[in-house]
């Protein structure tokens, strides 16, 4: 296999060469605007802003190249003490929520702020969030099974999950198989929405589209992946 190489289509970019952009936000709730044909538009309203800079890493000093951001103030007497060393070690005022991105495409440095700009109308970006949290919920609504019949004489098998092969053959019960349990609250990505208003005054973007999560709590909205910066350049 010497001189083997993996030849890569010229639309995919290696992850390792990708220059991405991001930051920490909060989720505001969900309205609607008019675009300039006056269509309705759904958005989800994210308060991004600002991030401060607590650190930038290198290769030569940590293996790897990313910045460090810092979102929301919080009292220092509620983070513990290797967070908030950590924090003073930059200079920093604490922070609810520190979260790295890898390949900072943006010249910073510890102390300045990061805000919305940095992404304009029309870029797509990433949406990662926590969903909600539904409790213990059957099979019909955590996994849409189509229940047992109204009539015909079922009795008690209307939202049930039926049999579960746990008899003779094959004895035990299938590793995931679809049962009731708890529903929600798991990460999760949402790719390509489209940043449909930049509000650089209130650090407020309106993003295209649903992001996982209630009305407070923290998401992250990062340069999409699939549909870098220059890749939507190109399309305008």
């Amino acid at each position: 296999m010497e001189g083997w190489s993996l030849a890569l289509p010229h639309s995919v970019t290696p992850l390792h060469f990708l220059t991405m952009l991001g930051l920490i936000g909060k989720k505001l709730g969900q309205t609607r605007i008019y675009d300039a044909q006056g269509n309705i538009v759904p958005v989800t309203v994210v308060l991004a802003g600002p991030n401060r800079v607590i650190q930038c890493k290198t290769v030569e000093t940590d293996g790897y190249q990313a910045v460090q951001l810092g979102f929301g103030d919080q009292k220092e007497s509620r983070l513990t003490k290797p967070l908030n060393g950590h924090l003073k070690k930059f200079n920093v005022s604490p922070v609810k929520r520190v979260r790295e991105f890898r390949s900072f495409s943006v010249d910073v440095k510890p102390g300045d702020v990061v805000g919305v700009n940095i992404f304009a109308q029309g870029d797509y970006v990433d949406a990662i969030g926590v969903t909600k949290g539904r409790g213990f919920e059957g099979v019909v609504k955590r996994h849409h099974f189509r229940g047992g019949d109204s009539t015909h004489g079922a009795k008690g098998w209307h939202r049930r999950g039926g049999a579960i092969g746990c008899r003779l053959f094959p004895g035990t019960v299938r590793r995931g198989l679809k049962m009731p349990g708890h529903m929600g609250q798991v990460r999760r990505t949402v790719q390509n929405l489209q940043v449909v208003e930049v509000r650089e005054a209130e650090n407020i973007l309106l993003i295209k589209g649903a992001i996982p999560g209630a009305k407070g709590d923290y998401v992250i909205i990062r340069e999409s992946k699939k549909i870098p910066k220059r890749a939507a350049a190109a399309k305008k």
